[in-house]
């Protein structure tokens, strides 16, 4: 491994020519020098290749471009760890793109925290650069956290892959899962529990770019794999340092499992898959002994999550809670 190397970040590409100059630009123009840039083309059929190409010809030394069969994001961003030199890793997709000092911010608060995992707060974008939401991760936190003092972090955090670094050593015995959607709420709370000391900035460092013909507008049965990641995660934690935090075990699944999922399927149109998640989801909640005032009563950064949200997003949980479902579906 080389030492020069502070930070490898791996952008996976399918089929996003229209947006990728623009994320490599912002790699490149990064005012960490001692990085480099993984590009993994998943089997794109546009002109991606052709893009990358051009990048690594121009940055041989900073722009590694690798093409491989198409595998899926997980097997992607796998293939790049696999071949990452440096201290830390960091992932950012491919119509994404971020601020000049992301990575040197993320980088100087590791070393000054001894941090295993850095993380930056995000903006979501339109195609013209307008920023529709800021997302804040964890607010009300020091920068230095230490998780055995500050394990409610483990329920309140959005588990996106983008908007951290990662020392290397997590991912000793860890990868995303392959063949799976929602792959960053199955790794990313596996690789926390694996830490120490996590470290965070307020800045608004990530640019994620919300897309009209995104896949994540079409919503399937691929949202029970939703269900699977806290599954596996709750064997992880059981078998981890952090195994008797179990109170903020049953708030992540709250989080996830229940308010996550419904979210998701609130746009499932399908009649019959609609059904079957729902009943999938009491299967959840009764097997993991969620409670309904439990549910009602869950508090995010220490402020009740469901009275924090939008009034349509609040009716439409209440109705769901309290078996109104159908009702629910026609007023949808």
């Amino acid at each position: 491994m080389s030492t020069l190397t502070k930070v490898s970040i791996i952008v996976p590409v399918y089929n996003t020519e229209k947006y990728l100059r623009k994320c490599l630009d912002s790699l490149l123009n990064q005012s960490l020098k001692e990085i480099e840039i993984l590009v993994i083309n998943d089997g794109s059929s546009d002109g991606s290749q052709e893009i990358i190409d051009q990048y690594v010809a121009k940055f041989p030394t900073k722009i590694k471009g690798y093409t491989k069969p198409n595998g899926g994001l997980s097997d992607a961003r796998n293939f790049g760890i696999d071949r990452s030199m440096g201290e830390f890793i960091g992932f950012v997709d491919s119509d994404d793109y971020v601020s000049e000092t992301m990575f040197s911010e993320m980088y100087d608060l590791a070393q000054m925290n001894r941090a295993q995992m850095v993380i930056c707060n995000l903006r979501k974008v339109d195609e013209h650069g307008k920023t529709i939401r800021l997302l804040p991760q964890i607010p009300n936190m020091p920068q230095s956290i230490v998780l055995k003092d500050h394990f409610s972090i483990f329920a309140d955090m959005s588990y996106f892959a983008c908007n951290k670094i990662f020392s290397r050593q997590l991912f000793q015995d860890k990868r995303f899962k392959i063949g799976v959607h929602f792959e960053d709420i199955q790794l990313i709370p596996q690789l926390l529990l694996k830490c120490t000391i996590v470290a965070q900035t307020q800045k608004h460092h990530y640019s994620y770019l919300e897309r009209t013909d995104s896949i994540t507008k079409t919503h399937t049965e691929n949202g029970l794999d939703i269900l699977h990641a806290v599954e596996d995660v709750t064997v992880a934690l059981n078998t981890s340092p952090y195994k008797n935090q179990q109170k903020e075990l049953k708030d992540f699944k709250i989080l996830e499992g229940v308010y996550t999922f419904l979210a998701y399927l609130a746009f499932v149109k399908d009649e019959a898959m609609h059904q079957k998640m729902s009943d999938r989801l009491k299967e959840f909640i009764v097997k993991n002994e969620i409670k309904l005032t439990e549910i009602l009563a869950y508090k995010r950064f220490g402020k009740n999550y469901l009275l924090s949200l939008p009034l349509r997003k609040k009716i439409y949980y209440v109705l769901h809670f309290f078996g109104m479902g159908k009702l629910l579906r026609k007023l949808l």
